[in-house]
């Protein structure tokens, strides 16, 4: 599918339940069996030129120790970019739920870096694992975590800061914003946040719609199995009931996204070409449920929006949570004029 060029009818009661009811089936059964799955693609540290390094302030959130590489600086987070001078747009890429603290999963299984000989200067902020780039209320006490996350105010404060002091343009001095899995439906919600920052926002296999069924109960059954294990889900933005839950709900936040310019992608959880015979397992029992939950999500997400009259530009194809996928994502982006 391409950008949504239909002008929409009138929202009504009816069609607004109906996206409702169609998303309510279609993500519970989307959660029979899901478990946190990591999708790999040739694992391997991109040799992409022009890389420059940032150091930016963390917002006094941990960054070393138990929660990072011990080598990285105390207080500070480590962003890795591919930067020329020359270029126009600048795109900011945000890990999914198992970061690392060397290198971004960006780096380590896809080419998108080469976007930089595009035109399209690449920005990697470094780890971050479970921590959905939010503003947590607390640290996550059953792991043990020393002083709460604070990536909202990482990426939507301190990160625009760095970029413009070190040259990063963008369009009309706004930049992209993309992620996979976790840091798709962060990169919707922390775009519609700072409408002054983003042009445009792109959610890869994110979960856009965290009010359905069962949403809360799968994140907080996925984020007891990412290491640093167990995290606290009830740390991040309180019980189930809390309202922080809906202000970080990509679907209940359409209303501020008017004027952005929007791609959802997703697999549809069936085989394809980056699946191989030794991630079959993992790939059949993980990777292929969790892909359908967020084929589910994204294509409620669009309903939504095509109610709401925003177009969208979106991508399926076959293929379950795997970087490989989210890779020929952000080309597909690219080659429609996403980052334009």
């Amino acid at each position: 599918m391409g950008v949504g060029e239909l002008k929409p009818k009138a929202s009504t009661g009816l069609s607004a339940r109906l996206v409702a009811i169609v998303v309510a089936v279609m993500t519970v059964a989307g959660l029979i069996g899901a478990v946190v799955g990591t999708g790999q693609a040739d694992a391997r540290i991109n040799g992409t030129g022009f890389r420059k390094t940032l150091w930016i302030d963390a917002c006094g959130m941990p960054t070393n120790g138990a929660f990072g590489n011990k080598s990285m600086a105390p207080g500070k987070v480590q962003v890795r970019t591919w930067f020329k001078p020359q270029n126009k747009r600048t795109v900011i890429l945000l890990d999914g739920m198992r970061a690392q603290y060397d290198f971004s999963g960006w780096e380590i299984n896809t080419n998108v870096q080469e976007l930089v000989n595009r035109g399209v200067n690449v920005v990697e902020p470094i780890g971050g694992p479970a921590s959905f780039y939010t503003n947590w209320n607390a640290p996550s006490n059953f792991n043990g975590q020393q002083s709460r996350y604070m990536w909202e105010c990482v990426i939507n404060n301190r990160l625009p800061q760095a970029l413009r002091a070190n040259g990063f343009q963008g369009k009309n001095g706004k930049y992209a914003i993309m992620g996979v899995s976790m840091g798709g439906n962060a990169a919707l919600v922390l775009a519609s946040k700072r409408r002054d920052l983003y042009y445009a926002a792109g959610s890869l296999s994110g979960y856009n719609f965290l009010s359905a069924p069962g949403m809360h109960t799968m994140i907080r059954l996925a984020m007891l199995d990412v290491a640093p294990q167990p995290w606290n889900v009830d740390a991040m933005w309180g019980p189930p009931w809390d309202g922080r839950w809906y202000d970080n709900d990509p679907s209940l936040r359409i209303n501020r996204m008017q004027g952005l310019k929007l791609f959802v992608g997703s697999g549809n959880g069936l085989f394809g070409k980056y699946n191989a015979l030794p991630n079959v397992f993992d790939d059949l029992f993980k990777g292929s449920t969790l892909e359908f939950l967020a084929f589910t999500q994204a294509k409620a997400f669009e309903g939504l929006a095509f109610i709401n009259g925003l177009p969208i530009m979106s991508y399926y194809a076959n293929g379950t949570h795997a970087w490989g996928y989210w890779q020929d994502m952000v080309w597909n982006a690219y080659s429609r004029g996403f980052f334009n």
